[in-house]
């Protein structure tokens, strides 16, 4: 009869622990489940288990909380049955090895114990943990029924146990909820577009296309807009002629027309209008009259709303204000595309027109390139600043205006990785200012350097 209750003993150990199983196995599964993976699942089997995992994922709070229930019941009642059991067995072996009789129950006990604690832990919850992450829907679909049937006969139990759950909650000021939320944020969908990426589920160019595209929303006009500085303007007084020339020198098709400067622009031209004009009317019709009005946003606005309003102007292009009131630039569709395909280049464009361009380990590049795009294309992390273009870090290094020339060791902050070598000496970035336009850095060439050259510099 005793050899008959431990082998039921030891069979209700087993069972217990596969209930375990069970219910870590359902928690795991619903949890790391999405919502469409689990409609694609009912459309696809359309069976009584893909419903019912559809049920249980539907009401997930309600089984979540019956799972922790199981999971509580299953683990006390596997450690009342195994540990006597287990320290029957064990008491003569501690005897044999030397323990006395009075020393070897105590001390068997506590072996039952961790023995007990030990296999519950590795095949009744890290076990079906590890399935359940790697198979889902496999696994939610193997122990949905057996898990149903015990939150049926405890539903009542459950159902006092959340509400006491969520009245807590509430008392803190969280409503709970009973699914999981399906929507993503776009800092989680750029998280995902990263991994799939490193994993080499997505190749390189449609992983950036992706993350520029969610990046867009974020950004604002400021960031993407041509600035004032390189904006080429034409008069109110300038004719036909001058439009067409300009057009010819610049390659652009657009151009704002200003009475006095850019603060006063009242509309823009396109090249098309001039060969609406009869030729021989070109040298004496003024540009006022065919300027059409351009639309005027905050720089400010978000990458979604420039879009909207770039897309509405009838030029296709609208101007930006700053906070004064002033012109700060302007956005055209180029550079709204631009901003989420990368540089565009046509055959107008020359290398005097792109903003990064490579020549080994040197990058000639835009003075007026933004410094938030120098990591990601040169490899050089400028320090946080009163600075936005690779021309202001200059001149806030140098303390003055530059001139062609000048060789500039940049800033090198803390704990950043900027003038990594392949050979992987860490190293420093020099800028050398090849053209000024006015006051303003026009080129600059960015070289890296060793950290023994940068000290030579500094001296």
């Amino acid at each position: 009869m005793e050899i008959l209750m431990s082998i039921l003993s030891l069979l209700g150990f087993i069972a217990l622990t596969a209930g375990t199983g069970c219910f870590v196995a359902i928690e795991f599964a619903l949890s790391g489940i999405e919502r469409s993976t689990v409609e694609q699942h009912v459309t696809t089997k359309n069976d009584a288990l893909a419903r019912a995992v559809q049920r249980d994922y539907n009401n997930l709070s309600f089984v979540l909380s019956g799972a922790q229930l199981g999971i509580t019941i299953t683990t006390l009642a596997t450690g009342f049955l195994a540990e006597p059991i287990l320290s029957q067995y064990l008491t003569p072996l501690l005897q044999l090895c030397g323990l006395s009789a009075s020393a070897s129950q105590p001390t068997a006990l506590v072996l039952a114990m961790l023995i007990a604690t030990l296999l519950s832990m590795v095949y009744g919850e890290l076990v079906p943990k590890n399935i359940a992450i790697t198979l889902p829907i496999q696994t939610a679909r193997g122990v949905t029924r057996p898990v149903h049937i015990f939150n049926l006969v405890f539903k009542w139990f459950i159902v006092g146990l959340n509400s006491a759950a969520n009245a807590v909650l509430r008392k803190f000021g969280i409503e709970p909820v009973d699914e999981l939320a399906s929507a993503r944020s776009p800092q989680e969908l750029q998280s995902l577009v990263r991994t799939s990426a490193e994993h080499g589920e997505l190749d390189k160019s449609t992983a950036v296309l992706l993350g520029n595209s969610l990046e867009f929303g974020e950004s604002t006009a400021e960031e993407f807009m041509t600035p004032r500085a390189k904006i080429e303007a034409l008069s109110v007084d300038d004719t036909v002629l001058d439009l067409l020339e300009l057009a010819r020198e610049t390659g652009h098709s657009r151009f704002p027309v200003i009475d006095g400067d850019l603060d006063n622009t009242i509309g823009v031209v396109h090249v098309k209008n001039a060969f609406a004009v009869d030729p021989a009317q070109r040298s004496t019709v003024t540009l006022r009259t065919l300027a059409r009005p351009v639309p005027v946003i905050p720089d400010s606005l978000d990458g979604d709303a420039v879009l909207n309003a770039v897309r509405s102007a009838g030029s296709q292009v609208v101007l930006v204000a700053d906070e004064y009131g002033g012109t700060a630039g302007l956005v055209t569709i180029e550079d709204v595309v631009e901003e989420i395909l990368g540089e565009v280049y046509d055959e107008y464009d020359d290398d005097a027109d792109r903003e990064f361009v490579r020549n080994g380990a040197a990058w000639d590049i835009d003075g007026l390139a933004r410094v938030d795009d120098l990591p990601e294309t040169t490899g050089y992390y400028p320090p946080e600043g009163p600075y936005e273009t690779l021309g202001g870090l200059i001149m806030t290094t140098l303390g003055r205006i530059p001139v062609e020339g000048d060789l500039v060791l940049l800033p090198d902050p803390e704990n950043d990785f900027s003038g990594e070598f392949e050979s992987g000496i860490r190293g420093r970035w020099t800028a050398l200012i090849t053209s000024m336009e006015g006051r303003r850095v026009d080129r600059v060439v960015l070289q890296p350097v060793s950290n023994e050259e940068a000290t030579e510099m500094m001296k």
